[in-house]
């Protein structure tokens, strides 16, 4: 049975404010130039990742139904993902107001762009495409401790209205769903999609080129970052466990 390449109601209700945002992916639509930057972009990281990343991350990829000849099918994707851990990977038109992203990580609904970077933009992209959005991100959503973290934290997120608390709880984000590491068999293990998806910044980190602290929820709270620099300090978890903790302690923390 052949599977369409556009998305179907994605239950609207549920979401209010990020409504206005949902889109439909066009599969179909996408060229065979796209398919091919896909499957080089896929084929740049795998080598690094089969060694590096997290196997939570590798069981995801192939939980998902990732291909590295084509690009994904989010309808395919979400119907291996759903059942394992009520997560979607849902079409969205660009980056989302905060409150909207919010309630969708709550609704177990990752915002997805469809859009794939040029060929001349294959070693970054400023604004993330599908790219980062599927191989980066999607394939821990198949691990269920995971899910419930990020379920949790945008669930927490949803509630706060004080910038200064959604600031800290942003660094909280960005060091351990962008650039989060583990502790897996007496090795350091990437997982977070900016790493994963980053052959450059991956390598660098590897090789020394940050200090890597064992996670602290207070530290990790109070340690500022720059988006648009290599990252100068990192932290390493020791199960996903301890970052699903970390956001029931954040938010008695925070009140």
């Amino acid at each position: 049975m052949a599977i369409a390449s556009s998305t179907p109601n994605l239950s609207q209700d549920k979401l209010h404010v990020a409504a206005p945002y949902l889109t439909e992916q066009d599969w179909a639509a996408y060229t065979p130039e796209q398919h091919a930057v896909w499957s080089e972009l896929v084929s740049r990281r795998m080598p690094q990742l089969r060694d590096h990343a997290c196997q939570e991350y590798l069981d995801g990829f192939h939980q998902i139904g990732l291909r590295e000849d084509r690009l994904p099918n989010l309808i395919e994707v979400s119907a291996r993902l759903q059942p394992r851990t009520g997560w979607q990977s849902t079409p969205v038109s660009g980056f989302l107001p905060p409150d909207a992203f919010f309630e969708m990580l709550a609704a177990c609904r990752f915002p997805t762009t469809t859009w794939l970077r040029s060929r001349d933009a294959m070693e970054y992209t400023p604004e993330p495409d599908i790219f980062h959005d599927v191989f980066g991100h999607v394939p821990m959503h198949a691990h269920p401790v995971f899910g419930n973290f990020l379920q949790s934290y945008g669930q927490i997120c949803a509630r706060l209205t004080d910038h200064e608390q959604l600031e800290r709880m942003g660094r909280l984000f960005w060091f351990t769903v962008e650039f989060g590491l583990i502790r897996q068999n007496g090795e350091i293990k990437v997982y977070g999609s900016g790493l994963i998806s980053s052959h450059g910044e991956c390598t660098r980190v590897l090789a020394g080129g940050c200090e890597v602290k064992d996670f602290d929820l207070e530290s990790v709270l109070n340690q500022e970052f720059d988006t648009g620099a290599m990252q100068p300090v990192l932290y390493a978890v020791e199960s996903f466990s301890q970052i699903y903790e970390a956001t029931k302690q954040a938010e008695n923390l925070l009140g």
